[in-house]
């Protein structure tokens, strides 16, 4: 019996992806998985046997150590931002349709205000500079495909933000948390039914997606401390406290 159901291959399963991939096979696709070390996003040789027989792509995929890719550089452009090209190459000449997930890291506090999909992009970190490079890539690459912005994500696969707060409040009675970095925790499973959306119609070009509203990260941890009812003491500090490698926005809000 010839089977009808629609085929999607989603690469990456890491916190997107695991929800992604859920909610896809209750939306009733036959979804393959597709990750390392199986599967190598920048070995575009494998690209065929692995994807060939998916009608849809979704790529949850990405080097994500905002902080390691300063010594890492070639790495984090290999996968961020070569590879989503390569990517739009294979789906364009497969007549594929393809989701792409990007990052509020492309932005870097030009403005205090929330960020359209049409204002300049200004990333301060290596991180941020081969996602934005990889959407580039994938745009001129031809192929049908959404680009969706994320940020703050959180889920109940994978570490986050909230993970790392009740794993710290665990072990410390006092914690510090920045006060001047700005955006939306927003829900995986959110981001997955957005990402059903664009299957389900095609929806091309790029598109912004965040949870309503502005937060920032210390009014965000003082959250997660009473939801927990935990009793560690929390202090607003700035970001020049907790020097890193890498530069972060301090806004990340979305229009």
């Amino acid at each position: 019996m010839k089977n009808n159901r629609k085929k999607l291959a989603v690469i990456g399963n890491g916190m997107l992806g695991y929800d992604v991939t859920r909610a896809a096979e209750n939306s009733g696709w036959q979804v393959s998985v597709h990750d390392l070390p199986e599967f190598d996003l920048t070995d575009e040789k494998r690209f065929e046997q692995a994807l060939g027989g998916a009608d849809c792509i979704v790529n949850c995929a990405a080097y994500t150590n905002v902080d390691k890719a300063e010594s890492e550089e070639p790495l984090c452009m290999a996968v961020n931002a070569e590879a989503p090209g390569k990517l739009g190459n294979f789906a364009a000449a497969g007549g594929k349709y393809l989701i792409h997930i990007s990052t509020d890291f492309v932005f870097g506090d030009l403005t205090d205000a929330p960020q359209k999909e049409s204002d300049p992009t200004n990333p301060l970190s290596v991180y941020g500079k081969s996602k934005l490079l990889g959407e580039e890539k994938l745009r001129v690459s031809g192929c049908r495909c959404g680009i969706i912005r994320v940020q703050w994500s959180y889920g109940i696969n994978g570490n986050n933000f909230i993970t790392k707060i009740l794993e710290l409040a665990k072990n410390l009675p006092k914690l510090k948390v920045v006060d001047d970095q700005t955006g939306a925790p927003t829900c995986n499973r959110d981001m997955a039914r957005a990402v059903m959306d664009f299957l389900d119609n095609r929806i091309e070009g790029l598109y912004h997606f965040a949870a309503s509203g502005y937060t920032t990260r210390f009014e965000t941890a003082g959250e997660i401390i009473r939801h927990f009812k935990l009793n560690t003491e929390l202090t607003p500090c700035k970001s020049g406290e907790f020097p890193a490698p890498a530069v972060r926005p301090h806004n990340s809000q979305f229009d």
